[in-house]
């Protein structure tokens, strides 16, 4: 039977041994610089996740963004790569199955340098199904397999490469790895996953953003001596998919908003980046609010 307990944790102690030093550098712009790191990117063809991956590029990482259906995500990395002049590539990926998540996760190691620093769970879907008790189950699968079984199953592969990066400090070829304290895993909550999003009837989806919020609590501690873990929590941004609810929903959710209206996706760019950067090398099982007030109310 595997161990039950919790890493580098004994009798209810943490283990001083788990950690490192601070970062050297204490200049802002060094902290958040990310040149030789590699990331990926899920639901990056768009919306939050583009801007994700444009932030990440800007600060000097190498990125894998993966999408579903936007076949427009292969031109947009194209650009990436140019403008930011960093390796950028995009995977059409399953993330709804677990074998599918596991080889893309080792494709795009072995393509970025042989390492894997950053990986940014942000794939997910509305529910547009309204109150649950005449709605087919099917929906209530789909939506559990979107937004939340394919962030554990993405967890699972990077967190391995986390944890042996870490422990043998080498890329994938064998080379030793520069530059690498922990790896960090940054998941795309929402207010949903604890405030009701109200006037809209979205149990599921809500559902599914407070057990991440939660699994973000439960994996900072796990991961505590290789990886930090952090979410993510965005208000009403305009995108795509708050696109596909109707307006007079959106002015509603606008003026239940104390700032009085949605927010943009260059509004959430710096709040990924900290994340990803040394900047937050304290920070671990967090959530950070880019909500407008919302959840003050």
């Amino acid at each position: 039977m595997a161990s039950l307990l919790i890493p580098g944790q004994k009798d209810g102690v943490f283990n001083p041994d788990n950690t490192t030093n601070p970062p050297e550098g204490t200049s802002v712009f060094s902290l958040l610089s990310l040149k030789g790191r590699s990331a990926i990117v899920t639901g990056g063809g768009g919306g939050i996740g583009f801007g994700v991956v444009e932030a990440l590029a800007e600060a000097g990482a190498n990125v894998v963004l993966w999408y579903n259906s936007n076949t427009a995500a292969v031109e947009k990395a194209e650009k990436v790569s140019k403008t930011y002049g960093v390796i950028c590539k995009a995977y059409k990926v399953k993330i709804t199955e677990e074998a599918a998540v596991k080889e893309a996760i080792d494709t795009a190691v072995r393509e970025l340098n042989g390492r894997l620093d950053i990986f940014v769970a942000n794939a997910a879907i509305p529910w547009l199904h309204g109150p649950i008790l005449d709605v087919d189950t099917s929906h209530y699968h789909n939506i559990l397999d979107i937004n939340l079984h394919s962030v554990f199953y993405a967890a699972k592969a990077a967190g391995n490469h986390f944890r042996r990066q870490k422990k043998e400090g080498t890329a994938v070829d064998g080379k030793k790895l520069e530059d690498f304290d922990r790896g960090s895993f940054i998941i795309t909550t929402s207010i949903a996953g604890t405030n009701v999003l109200l006037p809209a009837a979205m149990a599921p989806y809500c559902m599914t953003k407070a057990a991440l919020i939660h699994l973000t609590k439960c994996l900072a501690i796990e991961w505590a001596p290789f990886a930090r873990v952090n979410a993510i929590s965005p208000a009403y941004i305009g995108t795509d998919m708050t696109g596909k609810c109707p307006d007079d929903l959106r002015v509603t959710w606008a003026s239940l908003t104390p700032m009085g209206r949605e927010g943009v996706v260059s509004e959430c760019k710096a709040a990924f980046l900290y994340m990803a950067s040394d900047a937050s090398s304290y920070t671990t099982g967090s959530n950070l609010m880019v909500d407008g007030g919302y959840t003050c109310v």
